[in-house]
């Protein structure tokens, strides 16, 4: 534990290759995913499983999404550390703060741009509109989630969640595959969202089945840009 965020850590951190590039992406990735979840919130046809259940909590709680969302990282990246400090560097500080704060950023800023026709109570009000926004707005958040953990500067807390449990459980049965892990993880954060009064959306059905490919053809890609090896 005492290894997990000292100066020799974040020494090495930076000192990995094509660091600068590296944390550039990180940094634009998890923005644009704030900025992609603002409009997937206008939609109000699902987020995914993460911010479907902070913003079902934040509002029950009363609290800002982005200011929710940072204390819960915290204490997830405290779960973390404790019981199995992985794979955590300059990325999820970025994820742990700028996804929430951006989203509550965006969807300020569009609740003041947007016209008052258009968006009632933070949605749209058309049907149309919505489904023409939902699809890019998908893709390019899908895209942008696959970005930041492909870049590999550590994941957010709540990814590292299912790897901890996953390690758990192969003591006991090392057979079983992490997505059936990772899977249940969601479905566990998505009972969590409907009590506190979430909606289940399409989309939330959507990220289970289509970002884990996405996260592999990004990674692909991505080698031919920038060489992330170590």
């Amino acid at each position: 534990m005492s290894a997990i965020f000292t100066k020799d850590f974040f020494t090495h951190m930076y000192r990995r290759k094509n660091f600068v590039p590296r944390l550039l992406l990180v940094l634009f990735a998890v923005i644009l995913m704030g900025f992609c979840l603002s409009w997937l919130v206008l939609c109000d046809m699902g987020t995914d499983p993460c911010t479907m259940m902070n913003l079902a909590i934040s509002d029950k709680l009363g609290m800002a999404i982005g200011d929710w969302q940072a204390l819960m990282n915290i204490v997830l990246l405290i779960f973390v550390i404790i019981f199995g400090g992985r794979n955590l560097g300059f990325g999820t500080l970025a994820n742990m703060f700028l996804v929430g704060y951006s989203l509550q950023f965006f969807s300020w800023l569009w609740g003041i741009v947007l016209p008052a026709g258009v968006v009632t109570d933070g949605v749209f009000t058309s049907m149309t509109v919505r489904i023409c926004v939902l699809f890019p707005s998908l893709i390019c958040f899908i895209f942008a989630a696959a970005l930041y953990m492909d870049v590999d500067l550590g994941t957010a807390p709540y990814d590292a969640v299912p790897y901890i449990i996953w390690n758990a459980l192969k003591k006991k049965a090392s057979s079983i595959p992490f997505r059936f892990v990772r899977m249940g993880f969601d479905i566990f954060v998505v009972i969590i969202a409907l009590i506190f009064g979430g909606k289940l959306g399409v989309v939330t059905v959507l990220m289970a089945f289509v970002l884990g490919p996405v996260i592999e053809f990004v990674g692909t890609m991505l080698q031919k840009v920038i060489e992330i090896d170590e």
